[in-house]
């Protein structure tokens, strides 16, 4: 049995939620957000939260409440605060700009880099060589830094490319004369 999945989802004040069959939808100060879940599990409120059960004592049943109610807590904490991924560049010329619905980047390839930003996402750059990606739904938020960090991955040697703040690079020694 999950430990993570016996325990109910509280709704913070501000927030509303409601149940609808297997759609839970959310409403909060940042925006709303919906999401329908899988017939495995059994969603219900319960006194200000919300409770996941599995419906059946099957394998996949086991497995899937446990993530349906983590996919429900992230609902909640999207419209409440939001969610957040911050991202470095490392690299001589290496550097990131948003120009109106686009972020640029100097990647050192021998053109720019254009990412158009999805709705729903807000991309900022408080110095050249940091981004910050911020929004309300957690899976489009890490899909987007890990499509631009996909643009030029970390390398061993030098440490140069984009990487998540605080990810550790392994380094390589490199060649000896």
């Amino acid at each position: 049995m999950s430990r993570i999945g016996k325990k109910p989802v509280t709704i913070p004040s501000g927030v509303t939620a409601s149940v609808e069959g297997q759609t839970v939808k959310v409403k909060g100060p940042k925006g709303a957000l919906q999401l329908a879940f899988v017939d495995e599990v059994i969603l219900s409120m319960d006194k200000g939260a919300i409770k996941v059960a599995p419906r059946h004592e099957t394998k996949r049943s086991r497995s899937m409440y446990g993530t349906a109610r983590t996919l429900v807590s992230n609902l909640i904490v999207g419209v409440s605060k939001g969610f957040e991924e911050k991202l470095e560049i490392n690299g001589v010329g290496y550097r990131a700009a948003v120009q109106g619905k686009n972020l640029q980047l100097q990647l050192g390839y021998s053109h720019d880099v254009v990412y158009p930003i999805p709705a729903g996402i807000t991309i900022a750059t408080p110095k050249p060589t940091e981004i910050t990606i911020s929004g309300i739904d957690k899976q489009i938020v890490g899909q987007v830094a890990a499509e631009i960090r996909a643009f030029r991955g970390p390398e061993p040697y030098k440490g140069k490319g984009v990487k998540y703040a605080g990810e550790f690079i392994f380094r390589k020694e490199g060649k000896k004369k």
